[in-house]
């Protein structure tokens, strides 16, 4: 798919490379040391180095003006002031504890609050590269940097502490849709910058009819969020995930760097960006393939009491077939338990607000017809939806399309009287979180801590899981919808950097728990993640959207030779862990390669 695409962009440089520049750097600090003695006084007690022959040193009253709002160390402030003077950066420096400050240190979890010493604003991806290559280019400074779109991490993965936060949501709006490509690529895409909210690509890209092939329940995302993790839904299980939909990326290295990349021109840069947390680069631009969307979905729900029963149609839906024209385009399914509670039960996964009579009657408490339907729905304690889609044009209604459905379920084993369904336009579908999210700002419980935990779970293991997990959790464990729905590793592009269990199928297990005012408190949830990670992780599976704290953690999260190859990108690209300090990966000033030949040896 990539290889369609031809582009060009600066040389990543090689170690070697690296280590001539260091000594090149070495030798001017060293002559610039030497005339520091004939410096002015201010000069001496600054700490400068050789950031100095490349910024200019500017010692005007308003530079030292700015300084009063700076709480870094001197060096520190000194590397921001002049940005801001002399380049015109808008940097903004932040006082700790203002309203500004801790707005900036938010993130979705409201878990975690690191505040950052500045805020970048840009307006060009040449500024982030000024501000990286500052940053890197010093060696009296500690700073790092961190990317933040809409802060929709959960751990503080996007935030920086006592270091610059750039906003990138300051570089929307320049999106372009190619819906027949271009000189350098034959197929469809859109480029849209790092800081686009992917809604935004969606009300683009449809009005040439088109649309990404693969997506995240939630559209309030940025593009460069979702694509340093991977970017996951019902979708998935078909064309993968949203980062194996990516044609081109722009990326800044954490040496300052501005490089295109693709599958075919500077491959180990695109791949190691890909579902790399924000290790490597930041991405400010990216190429995503296009395909033709329907105008139309049919949305259906479907209720089980028999996880076995559950998990064996879900894998079936899932399974390569022939006959696409006879498969759903979206898989997905949740775990509740036997009620009607908001919070846990039946109302948790509402249906589209278009479809009130289909809420209506999943909401009712009436049983199903059948009696042996009803004694089992009635004696279990958890139920499992299925929910499944299907895209349509409006020249497609009759009853060719209720065929075409009817032969879809018709090898399902769902409680047949509890089974909904609606039909929604494309956007609707895809923007259907929204909704929800209006309804709970509404009601002020949008903006509360939200410690979610997503896992994969192999295939292999799910149904021990469910036993030891969703069997186990009482009503007030739950505090939010539970999602659980298979994926196919064959598309997944091992290349990347992202980590999913060694298993042809594995399951997508989602706690989006939220903290309620009147539920369990934040610790207790965030105690029960921890014990429901170790369940995971003793059956082989692993933590998507990670946050460790340990080095030995991260290792067992990677695998050895993928946490070789990652230490080995991390040294190529961001040899002084400037970059994403959020995820407590890489300290700052350590060469990455250090800790490899140090754990080799030992």
């Amino acid at each position: 798919m990539g290889d369609h695409c031809n582009s060009c962009g600066k040389l990543v440089w090689s170690s070697s490379r690296l280590i001539m520049v260091r000594t090149l750097a070495a030798l001017l600090l060293t002559i610039h040391s030497q005339a520091r003695s004939e410096a002015p006084a201010l000069l001496q007690g600054a700490g400068a180095g050789v950031e100095d022959h490349l910024l200019h040193l500017d010692t005007t009253p308003v530079a030292a003006a700015a300084s009063a709002s700076c709480v870094l160390e001197n060096a520190d402030c000194k590397i921001l002031e002049l940005l801001q003077h002399n380049h015109g950066l808008r940097l903004s420096f932040l006082q700790e504890n203002t309203s500004s400050a801790v707005a900036v240190s938010r993130d979705w979890g409201l878990i975690k609050h690191l505040q950052p010493a500045a805020v970048l604003h840009p307006t060009s991806v040449h500024e982030i590269a000024e501000l990286i290559r500052a940053v890197a280019s010093s060696s009296s400074t500690n700073l790092t940097i961190a990317a933040k779109g809409v802060g929709h991490s959960i751990n503080g993965q996007s935030q920086a502490d006592k270091g610059v936060v750039i906003e990138m949501s300051t570089m929307k709006g320049m999106m372009k849709v190619m819906p027949y490509g271009d000189e350098d690529c034959a197929l469809p895409f859109v480029e849209a910058s790092g800081g686009e909210l992917w809604v935004d690509v969606l009300q683009a890209t449809l009005k040439e009819g088109l649309a990404p092939n693969s997506w995240t329940d939630y559209l309030y995302l940025t593009v460069g969020g979702t694509l340093s993790n991977a970017g996951v839904s019902g979708q998935t299980f078909r064309h993968g995930p949203q980062i194996s939909s990516v044609l081109q990326m722009e990326v800044v290295t954490g040496t300052g760097q501005i490089v295109t990349c693709s599958p075919s021109k500077q491959p180990e840069l695109f791949f190691a960006v890909l579902g790399g947390l924000g290790q490597f680069g930041i991405i400010t631009k990216a190429r995503i393939l296009l395909v033709p969307a329907p105008q139309k979905v049919r949305w259906i729900r479907a209720m089980y009491s028999d996880f076995e029963v559950f998990r064996r149609d879900q894998e079936m839906l899932i399974s390569e077939m022939e006959d696409q024209l006879h498969t759903f385009d979206y898989v997905e399914g949740f775990v509740m338990m036997n009620n009607q509670d908001p919070t846990n039960g039946w109302k948790s996964v509402p249906f589209s607000p278009d479809a009130d009579q289909a809420v209506s009657a999943m909401s009712s408490s009436t049983l199903p017809a059948d009696p042996d339907a009803a004694a089992a729905a009635a004696s279990s304690r958890v139920l499992y939806y299925l929910e499944a889609a299907v895209g349509y044009n409006l020249a497609d209604v009759g009853p060719a399309l209720e065929k075409r459905v009817e032969k879809m379920l018709a090898p399902l084993s769902f409680i047949r009287s509890l089974m909904f369904s609606t039909d929604v336009s494309y956007f609707k579908f895809l923007n259907r979180i929204h909704d929800l999210e209006l309804s709970l700002r509404a009601q002020q419980l949008w903006d509360v801590p939200h410690p979610w935990l997503n896992i994969f779970v192999p295939a292999s293991s799910i149904t021990t899981f469910d036993s030891l997990v969703f069997q186990q959790l009482v009503p007030v464990e739950y505090g939010g919808p539970i999602l659980v729905y298979p994926l196919n590793r064959n598309k997944w592009d091992r290349r990347t950097a992202a980590v999913v269990p060694d298993e042809e199928v594995f399951y997508l297990v989602a706690f989006l728990r939220n903290a309620l005012p009147s539920g369990p408190g934040l610790q207790s949830m965030l105690d029960a993640n921890a014990r429901i990670l170790r369940v995971c992780e003793d059956l082989n599976g692993k933590h998507y959207l990670p946050r460790y704290t340990e080095e030995e953690q991260w290792k067992r999260h990677f695998g050895s030779e993928k946490w070789t190859a990652f230490v080995q990108h991390k040294h190529m690209f961001d040899p002084h862990a400037i970059l994403a300090p959020g995820q407590n990966i890489f300290p700052r000033n350590q060469n990455p390669l250090d800790q490899l030949l140090l754990h080799s040896s030992a």
